[in-house]
């Protein structure tokens, strides 16, 4: 990924990539996205970057020895500061559907930030929202007060978050519509193929927005905006 695109990927929404993905494919299909709706602690922003996946639990203490659960969280935070840049925690909650522990509040966040990470993707908890670093968003798929008795349980393992299969090191795009994984044989073309749909979606928008906008006028601009996508 070149600086150029990961500056183009932030930029835009994660709608916008999916399209995107099937103009450089050729073709409708694409399913490597997030089902269902998920929350965003930061509108507005979209977190671009590569996995560094984790699991953790938290409905119940830990069963194992208080040593090897502070050598597992050591090793979590060392893997989330060491990783290739830019990337992405994305973090499975084992206890979906019924998480209900807030891994994600003020001092995770600003600790994952200050690692230089571009934000978090969970299907568990986040809290704190009033006090969470700007610039740093958190996809999840709920708010809620506790910490329970969240602890990591794995760590680089293969994670599914709201359907969305995620592996170590997939390259991320996500933000409030929810996340997707962008396939490596689409990188080469995916900045002509966002710049193509960007183009084509003006085609029928820009009419759509002048004043005096009739069917007529609809379907000369419905018509040009067919061609183009073809």
């Amino acid at each position: 990924m070149t600086p150029d695109l990961l500056t183009l990927l932030q930029r835009v929404d994660t709608p916008t990539v999916c399209n995107a993905i099937e103009v450089v494919q050729g073709r409708r299909g694409f399913d490597a996205f997030t089902r269902g709706t998920m929350l965003c602690s930061e509108l507005g922003r979209s977190v671009v970057g590569y996995a560094v996946t984790a699991q953790i639990a938290a409905l119940a203490p830990p069963s194992e020895p208080p040593a090897v659960i502070r050598t597992r969280r050591m090793a979590y935070y060392k893997a989330m500061h060491d990783a290739p840049k830019p990337s992405v925690a994305v973090i499975e909650d084992l206890d979906f559907p019924d998480c209900i522990g807030a891994y994600w509040g003020e001092v995770n966040t600003t600790i994952h930030k200050g690692f230089g990470m571009s934000g978090a993707l969970t299907n568990g908890v986040m809290r704190d929202l009033g006090d969470l670093p700007e610039g740093f968003p958190v996809i999840a798929g709920s708010t809620g007060p506790s910490h329970g008795f969240v602890h990591v349980r794995s760590l680089g393992e293969p994670v599914t978050i709201f359907g969305l299969r995620v592996a170590q090191g997939d390259l991320i795009h996500a933000d409030r519509h929810g996340a997707l994984v962008i396939p490596p044989e689409v990188v080469p073309g995916l900045t002509g193929g966002i710049e193509k749909l960007l183009a084509t979606e003006k085609l029928i928008l820009d009419p759509a927005r002048a004043p005096g906008f009739d069917f007529a006028t609809f379907e000369q601009a419905w018509a040009a905006f067919e061609e183009a996508r073809n």
